[in-house]
Order: C-alpha cells, then structure tokens, then sequence
C-alpha cells in the first residue's frame, strides 16, 4: 500500500500499532528506552486501516500484523522478532543511526 511505503522510506524507524494493543505499546516503550523515537502509527485511527493491516500482514511478520516494526524502510517484523533480536544483540546496531545522544 502507498501509504505504508511513503511512511517507511520517508523515516528511519516506523511501528505501525493499534491504539488498544499492549504489546504495540510495550515496544514501543522499548524503542523509546534506546533513545530512539519511532514514528508510531496507529491504523485503528485510519480509515483505510483495515486494508493497511491487510497490506502489513502480507509484508511478511510471522505473528500479528501489528506492531509492524520498519527500520531503516525494511521489515523488520512484530513483537517475537523485535524481541529476538534485542535478546540476541542484533536490534541495537540496527537502530544506532537512528538513537538521539541525550
């Protein structure tokens, strides 16, 4: 979906949420811990929500559609995969270029 591309390729770190998703809020808490603020869209808010879940569905998260973590205009997936790689080493060095000093 456009919208979805125009997001992602226009900034570093986009999570596609839901306003009443526990688990959409908790990483995005974690990326605000590294010093990293996502742009956080919550499609439930849209009106082409449905599709858009449709559309990150098919990006490829093996779990729920939301969140939808994009790093860098790639998916990166939902929460197991954001988790696994923060657990293993691997989130951090994809997010350094987009981590504020303060």
């Amino acid at each position: 979906m456009e919208k979805i591309q125009a997001l992602t390729s226009e900034n570093g770190v986009v999570i596609f949420t839901k306003s009443t998703c526990c688990l959409c809020y908790a990483v995005t808490i974690l990326f605000q811990e590294l010093r990293v603020n996502p742009v956080v869209y919550e499609i439930d808010q849209d009106p082409e929500g449905r599709e858009m879940e449709k559309a990150l569905q098919k990006q490829g998260s093996k779990s729920a559609p939301v969140p939808a973590v994009f790093i860098g205009g790639k998916p990166v997936g939902s929460t197991n995969e954001v988790m696994s790689l923060h657990l293993s080493g691997s989130l951090i060095p994809l997010l350094k270029p987009y981590q504020s000093l303060s």
